[in-house]
Formats: C-alpha cells, sequence, structure tokens
C-alpha cells in the first residue's frame, strides 16, 4: 500500500523551492538579529556608552524596519520579492559592517538603521508574501509555518556561533564576520523571485483598492495592535535578557544557551502554530498564544533566578517566539487574498515593529533610570493579557469581495 507523503513533500516543487530559499533568508536575517542582545554588554563596555544608547539604536532599527516594510512590500508585489531581498541582504551587511565603527554611539544609530531597512527587504513581509503567493490556499497557512521555522533554526545556529566569535574575536570582527555572513542572501534571493501580485481569480483589485479596502476593515487595525505586543516582547527578551541574567550574577554562557534554546523550541512552536492554524480559528489561537506569554513572565517574575529557570523560560517562550508570524500572516492571506500580501502585511507589521522600538529602548531607558527591569517585566504581562484580548473579536472571515466572488 502506497504510503502517505509528509506535508513537506507534498508541497509543489515551486512552493517547496520558495519555502526553502525563503527559510534560509529568514534564517540568517532573524538569526543575525537575535544575537544583538550578546553585543550590548561589551560594546556598552569598550565604547563607554549606557545602555540605553546601545538599546536606542536597536530600537530605531526595528522602527526603521517597521517604517520600510509597507513599501518594500508593495514593491515586492510589484516588481518580485527576489529583487527587494537582494536590496535587503547588501543593506543588512552595510549595516553590520558600519556598526564596527568606533565613536559615541552615532555609528550604533546609523548601523541600525541599515539593518532595518534590510530587514525590511529581506525579512518576513517579503518573503512570507512570496511564499503565500506560491502556495494554494489549502496549504498557505502550513507553508508560511515552514518558511517562518527557518528563522527559529537561524536563531539556533546563530547564537552559538555569534558566541564564539565574541569569544574568540571580540565584538567588532564579530559583527564583520557576520555581515559577510549577510551577504549570502543575494544569492538566495532567486528561490523567492516568482510570480509578482496578480489577482487570483476572485478578483481584480488594484494595489490602491486592497490598501482601501483593509483599512476599513476592524479586525485589520485589531491585528496590527496585537501584533505591536509580539514585537515589543521579542525586543525586550533579545536584548536585554543578557545583560538582565548578567545583573543577577549568572554565568555568561547561559544567555546565550538560553536563547538558543528559545530558537530550538520555535523550531517545533512555529510548524505547530502552523498546523493549529490550518485547523482552527487563527485569531483563536493567537489569543491564547498571548495569555500563554502572560502566564509564562508571570511564572519567571516570582521565581527565584537560577540555572534551571532561565532555561526553562527559554524554552517555555520558544514555543511561542515565532508562532505569530504564520497565525497573523495567513490570517491577512485569508481576509483579504494573496495578491497583495506583503503590501498588507507589511502594514500589521509595523505594528510589531514599533513594539519592537518600545521594548528595546524603553527597557534601557528604564533601566538606565531605576537601576531594574522589574518593571518592564510586569508591563510585559499586562501587554500580553491586551493583546489577547484584542484578537478575540476579530472577524475571521473573507472580505464581502471575496466571500461573493
Amino acid at each position: 500500500m502506497t504510503q502517505p507523503r509528509s506535508s513537506f513533500h507534498a508541497l509543489p516543487r515551486i512552493l517547496l523551492i520558495a519555502v526553502l530559499s525563503g527559510g534560509v533568508i529568514m534564517g540568517i536575517t532573524a538569526g543575525i538579529r537575535q544575537t544583538f542582545g550578546l553585543f550590548l554588554a561589551p560594546i556598552s563596555v569598550d565604547l563607554n556608552l549606557g545602555r540605553e544608547t546601545f538599546a536606542f539604536g536597536m530600537g530605531m532599527m526595528n522602527l526603521f524596519w517597521g517604517l520600510a516594510a509597507p513599501v518594500a512590500g508593495a514593491a515586492a508585489d510589484r516588481y518580485g520579492a527576489g529583487r527587494v531581498a537582494v536590496a535587503g541582504g547588501l543593506a543588512y551587511a552595510a549595516g553590520l559592517a558600519v556598526m564596527t565603527v568606533s565613536g559615541e554611539g552615532g555609528q550604533l544609530l546609523v548601523g541600525g538603521l541599515l539593518v532595518g531597512l534590510g530587514l525590511s527587504g529581506a525579512g518576513y513581509t517579503v518573503v512570507l508574501g512570496a511564499v503565500g503567493r506560491a502556495a494554494p490556499p489549502e496549504k498557505r497557512t502550513l507553508a508560511l509555518g515552514m518558511a517562518s521555522m527557518g528563522g527559529s533554526i537561524g536563531q539556533f545556529l546563530a547564537l552559538p556561533y555569534t558566541h564564539l566569535l565574541l569569544d574568540w574575536l571580540g565584538w567588532s570582527s564579530s559583527l564583520l564576520i557576520l555581515a559577510v555572513t549577510a551577504l549570502l542572501i543575494v544569492p538566495l534571493a532567486y528561490g523567492i523571485s516568482g510570480k509578482h501580485a496578480e489577482p487570483d481569480g476572485r478578483d481584480t483589485q488594484t494595489m490602491a483598492e486592497a490598501f482601501h479596502e483593509a483599512r476599513r476593515h476592524r479586525g485589520f487595525w485589531l491585528l496590527t495592535a496585537g501584533f505591536f505586543v509580539c514585537g515589543f516582547h521579542l525586543a525586550f527578551v533579545a536584548v536585554h535578557l543578557p545583560a538582565y541574567l548578567g545583573d543577577k550574577g549568572m554565568p555568561s554562557w547561559l544567555a546565550a544557551a538560553t536563547l538558543t534554546l528559545v530558537g530550538v523550541c520555535n523550531i517545533v512552536g512555529t510548524y505547530f502554530c502552523g498546523y493549529f492554524g490550518q485547523r482552527y480559528p487563527k485569531k483563536s489561537v493567537l489569543s491564547l498564544l498571548y495569555l500563554a506569554r502572560a502566564a509564562i513572565f508571570v511564572v519567571f517574575i516570582v521565581t527565584p533566578v537560577s540555572e534551571t529557570t532561565v532555561l526553562l523560560f527559554g524554552a517555555a517562550m520558544g514555543f511561542l517566539w515565532l508562532g505569530t508570524v504564520p497565525l497573523t500572516s495567513g490570517l491577512v492571506a485569508y481576509i483579504f487574498g494573496p495578491a497583495y500580501l506583503s503590501m498588507l502585511f507589511g502594514i500589521v507589521f509595523f505594528g510589531h515593529q514599533v513594539g519592537g522600538f518600545l521594548g528595546a529602548w524603553l527597557a534601557g531607558a528604564v533601566y538606565d533610570y531605576l537601576g531594574s527591569y522589574d518593571a518592564m517585566w510586569w508591563f510585559s504581562v499586562a501587554l500580553g493579557v491586551g493583546s489577547a484580548a484584542l484578537h478575540w473579536p476579530i472577524d475571521e472571515r473573507p472580505v464581502p469581495r471575496r466571500a461573493a466572488a
């Protein structure tokens, strides 16, 4: 009897190429970005800067990533994702190189801006838009989840890789090597240079019409506001957890190990978020995910810090880390269609990156003012509960235009 093929091998060839190429690109972009927290202490000490200066540079990276994401998404929808990803890879590498220049903090801001532009061109919005257009509706959320797993795998590999570089070469040479690594995005972009945005048989909508339809939809803005919280959580933990653990007297290897564990567990978590998003309402899965994050933060706050509790925190957060991405992008595609997914998800993603800016910068400012991250942990709990409430009332049905067609 013929055995059923796995979901991975059942993907059409063109979709499989897009998933693999896009997954590796996101592995590079997300993996390198996830290592920036390891640079906070050495750069701040070596250049005699406060934590807020480094955190502000990382915050601006997130903000410019969000500002440029809708523009990059619209360009990818119109001209193809491959070209935009090439430009993003070049900007990403340039930003990492600029951060190695000595100065009084200005180089961190310029480098952060360039990295942010690079992430907008070679990050989630452009890559997932290409994957979403290549996927048939019945496989779309699963394909988006599988591509998003690339970011988790990249995080798993990039953190120990960067930790070893820092130990052997110091922060400046490590950033240069990461810049060279980012250039691998350029040849990989060919794999996502598939079809441009075009009607999917249900409509003949233009890009401007797609934008105006989305902006009048209440659920579109609820998604944007809820995704703000995801960005806040991720930036706060990724940038400041290593310094927080150092303040608690934990060994330096623990931060890299914990963030690596986040990546390992997220490989599984992202896949299952895509899996459950195919079978249950995506808004409900998102609400439960944010409630679970809030609960994990509470347990971590009230439990004495030890190597065991930190590693358990990393594992628990890992299962929920990037699972929001296939669910949120899949929900946008389901409600509005895949034709202009890069642009529309780029707008939603801007909310995520505003949260990322505040999560990175505000935590540094709060620490410099109060000498503690305690307030930020409790604020993260409140935001998680709020995001769960925002997702619950979303009307998870195709817009009337698509339903009628």
